[in-house]
């Protein structure tokens, strides 16, 4: 999805004039790339979070500036609640880029019913594709997950021309069985080992001497 975003460049870029911006309710921003000048801008904290809430990874901007950019960071206060700082690189939508995309899990783990609990190893897997094709998330499809089994990067459904850049694999999620009843297992096969056998000297050797 690409979120159209109205900008206003920014004559100031002190830490007064920021902090000015931001109690006015609005996001600096730059953008930069493409070999051309960087631009200051201030973005307005309600179009941020709506860029959030659509997980947008390209934006269309309009207003002081007309240009199509990809979201490279964002800077979030101490608390991960509000963003501080966004910077934005210049693309065309045809040119191939490098992103970092969510995972959403789908279905349900028969895993779970067999006594076993759901864990995810990792929420996020980096990809390749064109900035205009860039998905808002990968969906791993878990209807298949038994206990002790483990879905990897390799199981992700992945669009046309979006390719994995991360291991593929690498663990998504996996079905493991409560530790009470594992730590029960490894007690019970303590308890029913057979005692080991160690013999003294060579029984043979033993047998040839009374012979």
């Amino acid at each position: 999805m690409t979120d159209v975003i109205q900008a206003t460049k920014r004559d100031s870029t002190g830490t007064a004039a920021t902090i000015r911006l931001r109690r006015a309710g609005n996001v600096p921003a730059v953008l930069y790339g493409h070999g051309e000048a960087n631009e200051h801008l201030s973005i307005s904290a309600d179009q941020i979070r709506g860029l959030l809430r659509h997980h947008s990874k390209t934006i269309k901007l309009t207003g002081d500036v007309n240009e199509t950019a990809l979201v490279s960071d964002m800077q979030w206060d101490a608390l991960g609640i509000e963003v501080l700082h966004l910077d934005l690189i210049r693309v065309n939508l045809k040119e191939k880029v490098e992103v970092t995309v969510t995972i959403e899990t789908h279905g349900e783990a028969p895993g779970t019913r067999e006594g076993g609990i759901f864990l995810e190893n990792i929420r996020e897997v980096d990809v390749r594709c064109s900035a205009g094709a860039i998905p808002d998330s990968l969906v791993l499809d878990i209807n298949e997950l038994h206990l002790d089994e483990h879905a990897t990067a390799a199981d992700l459904q992945l669009p046309e021309g979006v390719e994995l850049i991360t291991d593929p694999e690498s663990v998504i999620a996996h079905i493991e069985a409560p530790r009470a009843e594992v730590a029960a297992e490894e007690e019970g096969v303590a308890d029913g080992a057979e005692p080991e056998v160690i013999s003294k000297g060579g029984g043979e050797g033993e047998e040839d001497e009374e012979a």
